[in-house]
């Protein structure tokens, strides 16, 4: 099957530097530079000449070509509530129109992305682009690279994408992310252009029965401890504070966790240093904790087994009355939702409380400028790699950058003194559409993609009080000071890195619940942390410290 796939990716290069079937003009200097990385050789071509120099600042949008590409992508659950396919959509139809180029969007069925990517790769039938959380990669990207799936992108960036490469120059940080150990740019990437749109998690509680009870926003864990006991006592809740352990990312940014100075997870220490949060003894008093609350009936009694739909049900009809998510997803949804049968329902958020009052959290949830999702690489499988470029490009153009943000101007927004504003379409949708739905029809602003996102989106997203003031309460800590940046072990450390840390991380899972919910005796904790230790801890430390040195001499 590699000898299929390869023979089939160097009749493709050879078809493109032979016949020059690349768009309008184009050399095949841009793919052949990057078919010779794909193959190990890290050497980048010279400097475009100065008539490919002005070939670019020529050129404009839409593109004079009958180029059709494929491009493989999750499909998000807000667009599939209404639309089977990504281009039936106003933004699909959009991005085809001012670009020039029609796409064939291709979407896996729900749940089945990650097995649909490696039976792709398996056969060898790649779309022409590919959307992805690459850093997923057994390998990390280097290897998708090398393997022969991907195009290394340098030269192809310098040839046909004055957008992006204007961005990244003027983002020495952001450049950095979106990069190898080794130099390369790999794919198109999704950046959160603001801070605020990099903290997207954390507590919330509800108000109106804090103002029935006389009490404050929690802050502390002591304050935490009294509110929720209230809840129980006084307002009946059953589970006064739920969420679902099973669900990867709320596990990971637990602020109650924080509050302890320890994570679930690797951080960056304040020496600067990578540690493994798991082991600490932050970690365990946060155990010791959450299993005292469990026991006096503070937390969900069906936290090790319940989905979203139960903690839905659960925070919205009063069983419930504290848990972690997004402001969007679980905040502005619930909150609707309530307000159908109860006008005074609200919800606010609560900062990562600490164990003294007044003082700063040091952890807190934090994503990075670039988050492992939505980057678009170009496949080798591409015969018109300058027309994906391009394509791909656009996004970061300023005209591009309005469309993913805000759609068509006139029908889902209008500017008004120069800034852009949703229209009822969005906001108040004729059909009834929640505004999550309303605005992936038009917009990839609202996830992800290949495009810079702009807080402007959000500032309008977020409807309710308790949604507008999340992300500066969320992230009022010191968290991304022990955030680690995008770092990948070498082909060589992943397989090795992989089977440690799938074998700790199932470990850690189980006796975590089991502490909390007394199963185990937190007395065992000594010799969790042995165990731990001896499937390879200390080599997994070494790999993921590594990888930052490397990160670090980008």
């Amino acid at each position: 099957m590699r000898k299929k796939l390869m023979k089939g990716i160097t009749a493709v290069l050879l078809s493109v530097s032979m016949s020059g079937m690349l768009l309008v003009g184009c050399g095949a200097k841009g793919a052949e530079s990057s078919a010779a990385s794909s193959g190990g050789n890290s050497q980048s071509a010279s400097a475009s000449s100065s008539a490919e120099s002005e070939a670019i600042a020529d050129f404009t949008y839409p593109m004079d070509t009958d180029a059709t590409l494929t491009y493989w992508c999750d499909l998000n659950t807000n667009v599939a509530a209404n639309y089977a396919n990504l281009g039936e959509t106003p933004f699909g139809k959009g991005l085809m129109e001012h670009t020039g180029v029609d796409i064939e969007f291709m979407h896996p069925p729900t749940g089945q992305g990650e097995e649909q990517f490696n039976l792709m790769l398996a056969d060898g039938d790649l779309p022409d682009l590919l959307e992805y959380h690459w850093m997923n990669y057994t390998g990390g990207p280097e290897k998708a690279i090398s393997d022969g799936y991907i195009y290394e992108l340098t030269d192809i960036i310098n040839d046909y994408c004055p957008n992006l490469k204007a961005y990244l120059e003027k983002n020495p940080d952001i450049d950095r992310m979106v990069k190898t150990d080794e130099g390369h740019y790999y794919m198109f990437p999704f950046i959160r252009g603001d801070e605020q749109l990099r903290v997207t998690l954390g507590l919330m509680v509800r108000q109106d029965w804090l103002d029935e009870l006389g009490l404050e926003v929690p802050t502390t864990m002591d304050e935490w401890h009294e509110v929720l006991t209230q809840f129980k006592e006084k307002k009946g809740a059953q589970a006064p504070f739920s969420y679902e352990y099973t669900m990867g990312s709320l596990t990971d940014d637990n602020p109650f966790c924080y509050a302890f100075d320890a994570c679930r997870n690797f951080y960056l220490g304040t020496d600067g240093q990578v540690h493994y949060g798991a082991v600490e003894e932050g970690y365990k008093q946060y155990l010791e904790t959450m299993h005292q609350w469990y026991v006096e009936g503070l937390i969900d009694p069906d936290i090790a087994t319940q989905q979203f739909d139960q903690v839905s049900a659960k925070m919205t009809n009063g069983t419930s009355g504290a848990s972690i998510g997004w402001a969007g997803s679980r905040m502005g949804v619930w909150t609707t939702a309530a307000l159908e049968t109860d006008p005074k329902y609200a919800l606010s958020p609560a900062p990562v409380p600490t164990l003294k009052k007044g003082e700063r959290a040091a952890m807190g949830q934090i994503d990075n400028a670039v988050p492992n999702q939505g980057g678009v690489a170009i496949t080798t499988s591409c015969k018109n790699v300058e027309a994906a470029a391009r394509l791909l490009d656009w996004a970061y153009s300023d005209e591009g950058h309005m469309f993913y943000n805000f759609g068509v101007e006139g029908e889902s927004y209008t500017l008004e003194a120069g800034e852009p504003v949703y229209t009822d379409q969005i906001l108040n949708n004729p059909d009834g559409l929640p505004v999550a739905q309303a605005m992936s029809a038009y917009i990839r602003g609202n996830y992800n993609g290949p495009f810079v996102q702009d807080i402007r989106y959000l500032r309008q997203y977020y409807t309710y009080d308790g949604q507008k003031e999340s992300n500066a309460v969320w992230g009022d800590n010191d968290g991304k000071l022990h955030k680690l940046p995008p770092i990948t072990p070498t082909s060589e450390e992943s397989d090795q890195f992989s089977a440690i840390m799938n074998e700790i991380s199932t470990y850690r899972d189980e006796m975590t619940i089991k502490y909390i919910l007394g199963t185990e005796d937190i007395g065992t904790f000594d010799s969790y942390v042995s165990t731990i230790e001896s499937m390879g801890l200390d080599k997994a430390l070494e790999i993921e410290n590594a990888a930052l040195a490397r990160y670090k001499d980008r």
